[in-house]
């Protein structure tokens, strides 16, 4: 039964684009507040989120990014997330702030940074009542893209007692704003130009050494045109010498 009417909670949040807060009474007649008269003030009121407060009995929360489905938030830009409430108590809510809080994945002690505290001064939910509040946040645009935890939490008011329900623990993934490429794809674009002109420079150099060892002149033997000195001295003196001497008279005349 409780998760049937999470369920139903999260549908509503879907088909609400505007806020607003349905008064459920026994003659089944519906007033709607909107928007504007919830009051919301900014970030200066007085600060009951520092962890020790506990949910209340019967009210249970859910959320929804109604815009972004995939969850992914653009470093500096605003983004919306929607706060469903149902009230199940015996006496009515008054709702105080919602804050949110960004960390590292692995560790949430490890706080990356902590978001606008987005404050109200006239918003209830009466009993068997359900209501819908927008978060509007932004992460820092120095931060860098990756993926973290963000951490919502709403805090309310029953009977002069604080609670506290966190309506979103998961994972987000922060994006860069603005430009086609980002700094990681000029870098990674840069440095492969870099290479391939490396490569280009080496494979142009290797050409031209091919290049130079093939028009060098190939070496020629000149065969019996050349004797050697210790051949001559060992046949002086016999018939092949004075033959050679011979031939070599009849060739000058």
């Amino acid at each position: 039964m409780k998760a049937l009417r999470v369920f139903f909670l999260a549908l509503l949040l879907l088909a609400s684009p505007l806020l607003q807060v349905a008064r459920c009474q026994s003659d089944a007649e519906a007033e709607v507040t909107e928007a504007s008269d919830l009051g919301i003030i900014g970030d200066d009121a007085q600060d009951f989120g520092d962890g020790s407060l506990s949910p209340a009995p019967g009210v249970e929360t859910v959320s929804v990014f109604p815009k972004n489905s995939a969850r992914s938030v653009t470093a500096g830009e605003e983004t919306e997330l929607l706060v469903g409430m149902k009230n199940d108590a015996e006496s009515s809510i008054s709702v105080h702030s919602i804050r949110a809080s960004v960390h590292l994945p692995f560790d949430h002690r490890l706080l990356v940074q902590n978001l606008t505290v987005q404050v109200f001064n006239n918003a209830t939910v009466p009993p068997s009542a359900q209501a819908t509040f927008p978060y509007i946040f932004a992460v820092s645009k120095y931060l860098q893209p990756g993926t973290f935890d963000l951490v919502g939490t709403i805090i309310y008011e029953i009977d002069q007692n604080h609670y506290q329900n966190t309506f979103f623990n998961g994972t987000i993934e922060v994006v860069e704003q603005g430009g086609f490429l980002s700094v990681e794809s000029v870098f990674l674009v840069t440095l492969g130009i870099a290479l391939l002109v490396l490569l280009g420079l080496w494979i142009h150099g290797q050409i031209q050494n091919l290049s130079k060892k093939t028009k060098r002149a190939p070496k020629v033997e000149v065969g019996t045109g050349t004797r050697d000195a210790s051949m001559d001295e060992w046949l002086q003196g016999t018939a092949y010498s004075r033959s050679l001497s011979s031939s070599k008279s009849k060739k000058k005349k």
